[in-house]
C-alpha cells in the first residue's frame, strides 16, 4: 500500500530522514518506534506531503505520489492525527467531524452527514455530538482527532503519537476504538511512545533512528533487539 524509496528529507545541513526505506502492506498495523529527534513526525510529514522529500520517491497503492500535495494525498485515501489535537474548537464536535466528511470523503453533503454520524458513534462520541470542541477532555480530545481522520475515509491512517497522556483505562478504550478502525479495513501506522499499546496492536514494529530504520520485524523480536534497547530503552547492548 505504500512505499518509501530511498527518502531523504534534509532541513539545510541537518539530516532528518536520511536514505530510508520503508513499506507497508495493506492491512498492516506498523509501530513507529524511536527517540524524541528521530524523525518520525518528519517521516509522516513527507508522507502526507507537508515536506516535500530532498530525494527519494512515496509511492501509494503503486502510484508515484512524491510531488502531489497533501489535499490531494488525503482525497486518494491518506489521513492522519495530531500529537497535539487540532480542533476547530467554536464548532460542535459533529460539525468537526462533518468538515472532515466532506473535504475528504468527497461525497455528497447529505452522505458525508450519514458518515460522519457513523464516525462519531465509532469513536465514543454520539453522547459530546452537540458539544463544542473546545470544552473537551484530553480523552474526547484524542477521540475527536481519531474521528476526523476517520470521516476522510482513509484508506492509510496515520496515528501520531495518539495515546500520549492518557491513563492507562483511557488507552485502553482509545485501543478499542483503534482496533474497530482497523476491522473495517484501513491500514495502520502508528507512531507512538506508549509501548505497551503499540504492542498489543501492531502486527509489525521498526525503530527509526538517525533518519533510518534500524530495526524492523515482529514487536517481541523487535524489542528483544539490542540495537532497539540501546538507543531506545537506554539498555546497554
Amino acid at each position: 500500500m505504500l512505499e518509501l524509496v530511498s527518502v531523504r528529507r534534509h532541513f539545510g545541513p541537518l539530516k532528518v530522514i536520511d536514505d530510508l526505506d520503508l513499506s507497508v502492506a495493506k492491512g498492516d498495523v506498523l509501530g513507529i518506534l524511536g527517540p524524541n529527534g528521530a524523525g518520525k513526525t518528519t517521516l509522516f510529514n513527507v508522507i502526507l506531503g507537508v515536506h516535500p522529500v530532498s530525494a527519494g520517491h512515496v509511492r501509494f497503492e503503486g502510484r508515484d505520489i512524491t510531488r502531489k500535495r497533501p489535499w490531494s494525498r488525503c482525497q486518494m485515501g491518506i489521513g492522519r492525527t495530531y500529537q497535539v489535537p487540532k480542533p476547530f474548537s467554536h464548532m460542535s464536535v459533529f460539525e468537526n467531524v462533518l468538515v472532515a466528511a466532506v473535504s475528504g470523503g468527497q461525497g455528497s453533503i447529505r452522505a458525508s452527514r450519514d458518515w460522519a454520524v457513523e464516525v462519531v458513534e465509532l469513536t465514543g462520541l454520539a453522547h459530546r455530538m452537540e458539544r463544542p470542541a473546545g470544552e473537551l477532555s484530553l480523552l474526547d480530545l484524542k477521540r475527536l482527532e481519531l474521528a476526523k481522520a476517520v470521516a476522510c475515509r482513509p484508506k492509510l491512517l496515520l496515528l501520531d503519537e495518539i495515546a500520549g497522556g492518557l491513563t492507562d483505562m483511557e488507552c485502553d478504550e482509545l485501543l478499542e476504538i483503534i482496533r474497530g478502525v482497523h476491522r473495517q479495513g484501513a491500514t495502520i501506522v502508528w507512531i507512538e511512545h506508549v509501548i505497551h499499546a503499540l504492542r498489543r496492536a501492531a502486527t509489525r514494529l521498526a525503530v527509526l533512528y538517525g533518519g533510518k530504520i534500524i530495526s524492523s520485524g515482529t514487536p517481541d523480536a523487535v524489542l528483544a533487539d539490542p540495537r532497539v534497547r540501546e538507543v531506545y530503552l537506554g539498555v546497554e547492548a
